[in-house]
């Protein structure tokens, strides 16, 4: 790290828009002085959060893990 600057650990993630939502995406970032980058993050960030407090959408989270769990357990018995 050049200068003891701290580097937070990234990944990195291909996005395809249509060029006409990434040109208002461009415009939003222009016209707030951010990078796309950052309007993108707080975007993703935001729609997360919401999901996270929404009870349909937990209700999907907990028939998920119902169903791996399920298959997980049927490969599990399978190995012994």
């Amino acid at each position: 790290m050049a200068g003891g600057a701290l580097v937070a650990e990234t990944k990195n993630l291909l996005l395809r828009l249509d060029p006409a939502l990434a040109e208002r995406l461009h415009a939003v970032a222009e016209v707030e002085g951010r990078t796309v980058s950052d309007v993108v993050r707080e975007a993703i960030a935001d729609h997360v959060e919401r999901r996270q407090h929404d009870p349909a959408f937990a209700r999907l989270v907990r028939a998920s893990i119902e169903r791996h769990s399920r298959l997980l357990e049927s490969l599990a018995e399978d190995e012994v």
